[in-house]
């Protein structure tokens, strides 16, 4: 009896702690100390997380609804009032993959402007420049900096010299698709080859738009469950 009651003794002074996964385990027994918290339901759009809310499902507890950033919004209970899962849902934009600051080739570029951008005014003007760019080379001889001047084509058989419009105002796919997708200046560049690139040119501040979109869309779809208090959005 007292030889086992020193071994269990000798064995609490090897006790060893270890965090996988996110949970903790020990040595003494090797056994689980915290019950492991449920993951967050993901979805890839702001109707999934709405219908969701909406459904009660888990419980009728009070939510936050936290607008993270422009393609991720969060649910979460009360701090620590619910033991079985701290964050209910998530919701992730899915957005098409556009590089800035990031050199194409013509024809790639053009058929991002159609494919990651919302139609404007600003794009179409762009698609027929940059549709209509000579092969061989770009003349930049008039560049300041600001504009540029183009070779393209102005018709059949002639070629003349076109102004490069700058800053654009595009409007690309940047947030949730159930939003307006906030419309910002880009720097609109060329070289030869031709290569066409562009620079976000607003400091980030879509980034706010976008977010202010967001919530207003939540506050729409949730304005029962904001009447009631049972939800919060903040952003």
């Amino acid at each position: 009896m007292i030889k086992e009651a020193l071994q269990y003794l000798i064995n609490l002074g090897n006790l060893e702690v270890t965090n996988e996964n996110g949970q903790t385990y020990s040595n003494q027994p090797l056994h689980l100390l915290k019950e492991p918290l449920a993951d967050a339901i993901k979805v890839r759009s702001l109707s999934g997380l709405v219908e969701y809310l909406k459904s009660k499902f888990d419980n009728d507890e009070r939510l936050m609804v936290h607008v993270s950033s422009p393609t991720e919004v969060i649910v979460f209970g009360s701090l620590n009032s619910n033991e079985n899962r701290n964050e209910y849902i998530a919701a992730t934009a899915m957005i098409p993959s556009f590089d800035f600051d990031r050199w194409y080739d013509s024809e790639s570029f053009n058929i991002k402007l159609q494919s990651t951008f919302v139609k404007n005014d600003d794009r179409d003007i762009m698609l027929k420049v940059v549709g209509n760019i000579k092969e061989e080379a770009v003349n930049t001889v008039g560049d300041d900096g600001v504009s540029q001047t183009v070779v393209a084509k102005t018709g059949v058989a002639t070629v003349g010299n076109v102004l490069v419009p700058n800053p654009v105002v595009l409007k690309p796919y940047r947030t949730f698709l159930e939003v307006d997708q906030p419309e910002s200046e880009f720097i609109f560049r060329m070289q030869s080859g031709p290569r066409c690139a562009l620079f976000e040119a607003d400091g980030g501040a879509w980034k706010m738009a976008a977010m202010k979109n967001i919530k207003e869309y939540l506050e729409t779809e949730l304005k029962d469950e904001l009447k009631s208090e049972k939800v919060v959005i903040i952003a």
